[in-house]
């Protein structure tokens, strides 16, 4: 029994050769079944992601204004503003809330970047968030502030991380779903 062999490009001319390529065709399928296209990244539902996260901003904010508050209440350390200005500081206390809150919502935009692009995203926001909170909590230590004050605004800011990591990082994985369950209204 001779064995014919097709290029690509032609044709079983009879019904045996047809009736073999099916068979052929059929064991291939039976032994490697095809593999079903996959998406990169995770389904987003937006709105859950983008309140939760307008929430977060609030919060870490809130969080910033409180370790300012405490950290000149209770130790009377200078941060970020120096002891005479009272309490809250001057406008540089307003300053440090409002970049909590937009670093919140880059946050959110960045998981929401990686939701949509990446594998594992939710791994790759924890990393990224991980080494910027190292970056602004060891910041401080590079300034000619006090030590006092230095060691008060890295907790203050270890405190700001540590909560946009935890907020902005649960409310994406909430709000990831497979790319069926996405509501599209």
């Amino acid at each position: 029994m001779k064995t014919q062999f097709y290029a690509p490009d032609q044709q079983a001319t009879s019904p045996q050769d047809a009736s073999r390529t099916e068979r052929r065709t059929a064991t291939v399928r039976s032994i490697m079944p095809e593999i079903p296209r996959t998406r990169i990244g995770v389904g987003v539902d937006a709105r859950k992601l983008w309140a939760g996260g307008a929430a977060s901003a609030v919060v870490a904010g809130l969080v910033a204004l409180v370790g300012v508050l405490i950290s000149r209440w209770l130790y009377a350390a200078p941060v970020p503003a120096p002891s005479q200005e009272g309490a809250y500081g001057d406008v540089r206390t307003t300053a440090l809330i409002v970049a909590v809150m937009a670093a919140t919502l880059a946050a959110t935009g960045l998981a929401q970047l990686l939701m949509i692009g990446t594998l594992r995203p939710l791994m790759f926001f924890g990393w990224i968030v991980a080494l910027a909170t190292t970056i602004i909590v060891v910041f401080p230590f590079s300034t000619t502030a006090p030590l006092d004050a230095k060691i008060a605004t890295a907790v203050v800011n270890l405190a700001i991380g540590v909560a946009v990591g935890t907020l902005v990082g649960g409310v994406a994985a909430r709000s990831s779903a497979p790319y069926d369950r996405i509501s599209r209204h």
